[in-house]
């Protein structure tokens, strides 16, 4: 969902060593062609373990996902899943528009599966609003609702939202190594 607005308040330690606001920062989620109604919001993150204090600038990070070590934070919203395709879709500005926006989202996306993906990462999900349901690889699914949270280690899965209206998350994902 484009346009959708959240405020992202950040916190550092000055160079006389007080605490400070830092930022103050009014961020707007970002839409793709190739998803439409889903909206894309990358809130914090770094590629790397963390030190303190910091100055409360934020880190730099160019991929949706993190390596190993690294985290993002996102807020995500997932369109209905009856919501029509765009219309006239140029599928190769399309991808690129999506590795522009969400670099690295696409090459993990199964093209055989619509919306199955596995990452290196342990995500914590918090549903927001909406409606949705996980499912895994084997078909195995669970409904998600206001409130709950997820707790998604490296798996394959995609998310599905066979309800009337948008789902809403915030994820946290943390970097991991994958032992095969």
């Amino acid at each position: 969902m484009s346009g959708l607005k959240i405020r992202r308040v950040v916190t550092g330690t000055s160079p006389d060593g007080k605490a400070m606001i830092a930022s103050d920062t009014v961020l707007e989620s970002d839409g793709i062609a190739m998803m439409p109604g889903a909206g894309f919001v990358s809130i914090w993150g770094a590629d790397g373990p963390q030190t303190l204090p910091t100055s409360g600038e934020k880190p730099d990070y160019t991929t949706w996902f993190p390596p190993a070590a690294g985290y993002r934070v996102e807020q995500i919203t997932i369109p209905p899943s009856s919501t029509p395709p765009t219309p006239d879709l140029d599928m190769a500005e399309a991808a690129a528009e999506m590795n522009r926006k969400l670099p690295g989202l696409l090459e993990h996306m199964d093209p055989k599966h619509p919306g199955m993906h596995r990452t290196d990462t342990i995500d914590v999900v918090y549903v927001m609003s909406g409606r949705c349901v996980v499912e895994l690889e084997g078909g195995e699914t669970t409904d998600l609702g206001p409130g709950d949270i997820l707790i998604q280690n490296g798996t394959r899965h995609a998310w599905r939202v066979p309800y009337d209206e948008p789902c809403t998350v915030l994820s946290i994902s943390v970097g991991a190594a994958r032992n095969g």
